[in-house]
């Protein structure tokens, strides 16, 4: 919905939205003849009977918006509505900013609040963006988004909060508090949805489904992510480089890479890292923990998305092609590395020598060259290496293991490199 223009809250009669400081601006009409006015309990809506403790949550509107309310014209025969005086009309003209303060101690009545657009008065939209909700309530909890200040603060990190309930959630990344505990695993969690979100894993719950593709997700925020993938949709913008994504959580982990923060830290070795999910699988390097099994060869991995890699060797899928020479791919990482070719980006930098490079691998791997580190060693021989894939490549001096096959004369060799020189001697490249 623009902005600039006009939008509606569909109120019941008794409903009225009341401001303190231009108690005169507003003026109450009623066309039935059964409903009371203002004028016969005083003046404010303090004076009704039963509502003087419910006009208490304040919503900042923007200056060039102007607002009208009406009763929702599906729900009732007889209209009731408040109008803005000229003089307050002229006052939002001229800029100034207009306080609103919402019911929402009434939400759930059968006449509910509706914002204009909505179907056969059951659907409600946010104004400001494209959340919809069938419930009244949540459309307006979620309008504090866009216009509540983040008054509650961090006492630790300064991040702020519009509600005090988050701030109380966030604290417990701090105190590591885990009050909430799974009935059937025992695992705990620091808050109360990440409970709701884990208890679907024992009942496999899968409520949202996506209409394109028949993917199930356990929540809606999963299945409001999945769409943009079909979409193409990337919201959420970074402002230093203006790279989109289509998740705000990959946002927040992408403007770590500007700012240097690596807020997760392992007890055990003290390394620290941009994303939780990185630390968790860090910390499977100390436990020897490697959940994800492949069922044909049995080879373990401590990672999904390296089990879903390696499964594509077995079923020679290969997902992601190349819009500009056609090329398949197996790994999306392959694919990203393959189209720097056609790019020539080589977005990784080194601070000491200037060299650049297309992956952010190959720029910590270059960096030990200056370090001298070589954290990678043979269980074996106890040789050690820069590189986790030369480690792997010295692996095979011991196992005799030669895992890249031909598949013209099926000779095989250790690494892909002489597998692709090979090659050559086929097509005569």
């Amino acid at each position: 919905m623009d902005l600039q223009g006009k939008f509606y809250y569909f109120l019941l009669p008794m409903h009225i939205i009341w401001n303190e400081d231009k108690a005169g601006a507003l003026q109450y009409v009623d066309t039935s003849n059964d409903r009371p006015s203002y004028s016969e309990y005083g003046d404010g809506p303090e004076a009704i009977p039963g509502t003087s403790d419910v006009f208490d949550e304040k919503v900042e509107l923007p200056n060039d918006i102007k607002v009208e309310y009406f009763e929702c014209v599906e729900e009732a025969d007889n209209s009731s509505s408040v109008t803005l005086f000229d003089s307050q009309e002229e006052k939002a003209e001229e800029g100034e900013s207009q306080s609103v303060e919402v019911d929402r101690h009434n939400l759930n009545s059968s006449k509910d609040l509706c914002i204009r657009g909505c179907d056969g008065g059951k659907s409600f939209q946010c104004p400001y963006c494209d959340m919809k909700s069938n419930l009244k309530s949540q459309v307006v909890r979620h309008l504090n988004t866009h216009t509540r200040q983040q008054q509650f603060q961090c006492d630790i990190c300064e991040k702020k909060f519009a509600r005090k309930s988050n701030l109380n959630d966030h604290m417990r990344t701090h105190t590591g508090e885990k009050p909430f505990q799974c009935e059937i695993c025992d695992r705990k969690f620091a808050t109360k949805s990440h409970l709701s979100y884990h208890m679907k894993t024992h009942t496999g719950e899968k409520p949202f489904q996506c209409h394109i593709c028949t993917s199930k997700f356990t929540l809606k925020g999963s299945l409001n992510s999945h769409m943009r993938t079909h979409t193409g949709e990337k919201p959420f913008q970074c402002e230093i480089c203006d790279k989109k994504f289509t998740q705000k959580a990959s946002l927040n982990d992408h403007m770590r890479t500007h700012t240097g923060e690596k807020p997760f830290q392992c007890l055990t070795c003290e390394k620290k890292f941009t994303q939780k999910v990185t630390l968790n699988y860090h910390m499977r390097t100390h436990t020897g923990e490697k959940p994800f099994q492949c069922k044909i060869c049995d080879k373990k991995f401590t990672q999904k998305y390296r089990f879903s890699d390696h499964m594509r060797i077995h079923t020679g899928e290969k997902p992601f092609q190349c819009d500009i020479c056609d090329r398949e791919f197996a790994t999306k990482s392959r694919f990203s590395y393959h189209m720097t070719t056609h790019t020539g980006e080589k977005p990784f930098k080194c601070h000491i020598c200037t060299s650049k490079f297309t992956l952010k691998t190959s720029l910590s791997d270059h960096m030990r060259t200056h370090t001298g580190e070589k954290p990678f060693q043979c269980d074996i021989c106890v040789k050690k290496f820069t590189r986790k894939s030369s480690l792997n490549y010295h692996m095979r001096t011991h196992t005799g293991g030669k895992p890249f096959l031909c598949g013209i004369c099926e000779r095989k060799f250790t690494r892909n490199g002489q597998l692709n020189a090979h090659m050559r001697t086929h097509t005569g490249e």
